[in-house]
């Protein structure tokens, strides 16, 4: 079975798309002032345009790649909405990187086609859970971020261009909270229209036990943080547990289904 691929047009406008995540990247880490700040605009239009560009005609797809993607855009516009309010913060290229390779993706794998007869309450479901995913993988750029400024003090290094430590923790910890609540809302939608949703009662397949392990795993973490204060290095390392299981609950699943075993999930 040979892999669905994106329109030509499709994938042109995800190589411009990628490619201008990469000139916004050398601009913005070369330019200053107002310059630097919109470096990263024009990339961002075009990827939510290439979203949008998915979803548009008879058959819209979805799958893996296509998740990834609007995750990678969610976070995307956290970190511009962020730099109005810390514009001391750096990490222009790693998600320049992260939204070229997202797009590029989408295009190779665009995913399978979703039924016209889906539930109503699909939209919803789908919107909570790509919500979610975008919030916690804000949580762990966040927390990777406050690994770095944690050994750059250790290691007595001092960058004017850094945020400060506890100021990184209470971002990361936000995400946190904000994607567990968008987290238990799916899980709950999905259990309670299962039928609607799938055409079936709920199942505990794979989906379903990574995802209720990263619930855990992040409600785990929020109360080792609320009774017994937990930072540092633990709690960077149960964001890390727990956005894995949940990139393996859907996204690990769909690219098995869509790439490894070339069947629709």
């Amino acid at each position: 079975m040979i892999l669905p691929s994106a329109s030509p047009s499709a994938w042109l406008l995800a190589l411009v798309t990628a490619a201008a995540y990469v000139l916004g990247a050398a601009v913005a880490s070369r330019g200053h002032g107002r310059r630097s700040h919109l470096a990263m605009a024009p990339a961002w239009g075009l990827h939510a345009i290439t979203i949008v560009w998915s979803q548009l005609g008879n058959t819209p797809h979805f799958g893996f790649a296509a998740a990834l993607s609007m995750t990678a855009w969610l976070v995307l516009t956290i970190y511009a909405l962020e730099r109005e309010l810390f514009p001391q913060m750096r990490a222009r290229w790693a998600l320049g990187a992260l939204g070229g390779v997202a797009v590029l993706l989408a295009a190779v794998f665009p995913g399978r086609p979703l039924h016209v007869t889906a539930s109503p309450w699909m939209p919803l479901h789908l919107t909570l859970g790509i919500a979610c995913y975008g919030l916690f993988a804000a949580a762990v750029a966040h927390a990777w971020l406050m690994s770095r400024a944690e050994q750059q003090m250790r290691q007595a290094v001092h960058l004017h261009s850094s945020l400060p430590l506890l100021t990184l923790e209470r971002l990361t910890f936000r995400f946190v909270r904000w994607g567990f609540a968008l987290l238990s809302a799916t899980l709950v939608v999905g259990w309670l229209f299962s039928e609607q949703l799938y055409g079936r009662a709920w199942l505990w397949d794979h989906k379903a036990v990574f995802s209720v392990l990263a619930w855990i795993a992040f409600a785990v973490l929020l109360l080792g943080r609320a009774r017994f204060g937990w930072r540092g290095r633990s709690a960077v390392r149960m964001v890390y547990a727990g956005a894995m299981l949940l990139l393996l609950a859907y996204v690990g699943s769909r690219f098995v289904l869509e790439v490894v075993l070339r069947r629709p999930g």
